[in-house]
């Protein structure tokens, strides 16, 4: 009897803000929170390093990022899938 075990590592999904870096992508991360005092809903964002081994996500797709062991000294996710690709303009 295998069943198969779920996936401890943590997923994002982000918008690509930078794709100038070699085999990496920054992504924004945005999330939404409630103010301690207030109870407004407010957005809050944070940017990650991803690594894009093929350098093939782009300025403004949406995409998926993984967890994983640290790859440099800012990179510790690697960029898993596309979610959606960035409009033609």
């Amino acid at each position: 009897m295998t069943e198969a075990k779920p996936s401890l590592k943590r997923t994002l999904v982000g918008k690509v803000v930078s794709d100038k870096r070699a085999k990496t992508v920054t992504v924004l991360v945005e999330r939404r929170v409630k103010h301690p005092i207030y109870g407004k809903i407010v957005m809050r964002s944070s940017k990650y390093h991803a690594h894009d081994e093929n350098s093939e996500y782009k300025l403004g797709d949406v995409i998926e990022i993984t967890e994983s062991r640290p790859l440099s000294k800012t990179k510790n996710w690697v960029a898993s899938r596309l979610v959606q690709k960035a409009a033609v303009v």
